[in-house]
């Protein structure tokens, strides 16, 4: 057997594998004698069939099979002593003068060739790392909500001012029937709210869907769309009333912060603010971090300039999957994954060059810290390290579980390697300001 391969330039490559009968006769007669012990043909006892019979029936299917064996076998087992770092799987070539007839094969495999490149860690147009504060307006706010929360309900007769209402908004032709709860200062404008105003349970007040929240967003609860389905909506809605509430709210007392942060951890306004803000400035951080993330993402795809080998990529686009595609689907299909190949082939470079490894015990701390996270959200704070051990265990137990903690947790160490070395344009904003700039 003989194996070389053939650059046709920087990017693209045809490894040919020459074999020989001798490289696979015998293997195809040890089959071949394994089959005339073990076969079944009428006439015959099991074990007593002639290895002639056996060839003649079989020979042809089990050479192919096992020429099909030595060549996976022989061309993988070249591409890893040759270091050969490809993209994407190789490509039979296929001819029209093969024969399965012949005794000696020849074989050839198109590859595609990952680029050579360097990553520029040195931004010239400085990247912007956000630092998102909870200002006083959202803390007071906060405290308003919890005191809400914690009030005392009562019943009303009448909306007015200030009122709990529930019911559910119709509007036949976009099949909407929806339960929905808001305050009345949810509704946008004086004429709107005069139409809820002095309303009692099972009245029906006529609407429009254009403006009716102050918060659009809300239009997506009220009437169970989609963002892009609310965008511009002006269709005409009927809302039912069925329940009017009014909430007292509670004292800034320390029954109050009791209820709210466990007994005597908190005894006066100022700590509560100050409890307010650090754990939504700690909300906020992950968002800043992701954002962040994307942002220097978007960098490296736009600034990180190499070739890839398209022409091959496109073809192996075509024949990979479980149904072929046309050309034209191939061509679409790269045109979508071109920029996240280009950022793996970035951060594999980065990852490699830089020795950012996820050891099983790294990842077995962080699926435990995860998990202590989660299970602090449903009251327990101090789970025993025995109980973690055993659901970490578990959860990696699984591999597509497994597969994404293991991609969160790089994620958070290149996020720390991009912090280290390079250098950013700092913007202190409230969040609101925040999701203006970045979300626009």
């Amino acid at each position: 057997m003989n194996i070389t391969k053939e650059n046709i330039d920087a990017l693209n490559a045809v490894v040919k594998i020459e074999i020989s009968e001798a490289d696979y006769q015998v293997k195809v007669a040890e089959v071949l004698k394994d089959y005339s012990k073990k076969a079944n043909i009428p006439g015959f006892r099991k074990g007593n069939i002639p290895l002639g019979m056996i060839k003649k029936q079989y020979g042809k299917s089990i050479m192919i099979d096992e020429v099909n064996k030595l060549l996976q076998e022989s061309l993988n087992k070249f591409l890893v002593e040759e270091k050969l770092d490809i993209l994407g799987n190789p490509i039979p070539k296929m001819k029209d003068d093969f024969s399965w007839d012949e005794k000696d094969y020849l074989f050839e495999f198109e590859l595609g060739l990952a680029p050579e490149f360097d990553v520029n860690l040195d931004a010239k147009k400085k990247i912007t790392q956000y630092t998102i504060v909870a200002d006083k307006e959202l803390i007071n706010k906060e405290i308003v909500n919890l005191q809400q929360r914690f009030g005392k309900m009562s019943a009303r007769d009448v909306i007015a001012k200030g009122v709990n209402v529930t019911g559910t908004f119709v509007n036949a032709e976009k099949e909407i029937e929806k339960s929905f709860s808001f305050v009345l200062e949810d509704i946008k404008g004086k004429s709107n709210q005069k139409g809820f105003i002095g309303q009692s349970v099972g009245a029906v007040v006529e609407l429009k869907s254009k403006g009716l929240f102050v918060d659009e967003h809300k239009l997506m609860g009220a009437t169970g769309l989609t963002h892009d389905d609310v965008q511009g909506l002006n269709i005409p809605l009927t809302f039912t009333v069925e329940d009017i509430t009014f909430t007292e709210l509670a004292e800034l007392d320390q029954d109050f912060f009791d209820k709210v942060l466990g007994k005597d951890a908190i005894t006066t306004v100022s700590e509560l603010k100050d409890k307010i803000k650090a754990d939504a400035e700690g909300q906020f951080q992950s968002q800043a971090d992701q954002q962040l993330l994307n942002a220097i993402t978007e960098y490296f795809i736009d600034n990180t300039k190499f070739d890839l080998p398209s022409d091959f990529l496109k073809k192996w686009l075509a024949v990979s999957g479980e149904n072929p595609l046309t050309e034209e689907q191939a061509v679409e299909e790269f045109n979508r994954s071109e920029k996240g190949l280009r950022y793996q082939l970035i951060e594999g470079k980065l990852v490699k060059g830089n020795n950012l490894q996820v050891t099983f015990e790294e990842l077995k701390e962080y699926a435990k810290g995860f998990i202590k996270s989660q299970m602090a959200q449903y009251g327990n704070m101090n789970p025993e390290e025995k109980e973690l051990e055993d659901i970490s265990t578990r959860v990696l137990e699984n591999k597509e579980e497994a597969k994404r903690l293991q991609e969160q947790l790089m994620s958070s160490k290149l996020l720390g390697f991009y912090k280290e070395k390079m250098t950013f344009k700092t913007k202190e904003v409230t969040y609101e300001n925040f999701v203006k700039e970045v979300y626009k």
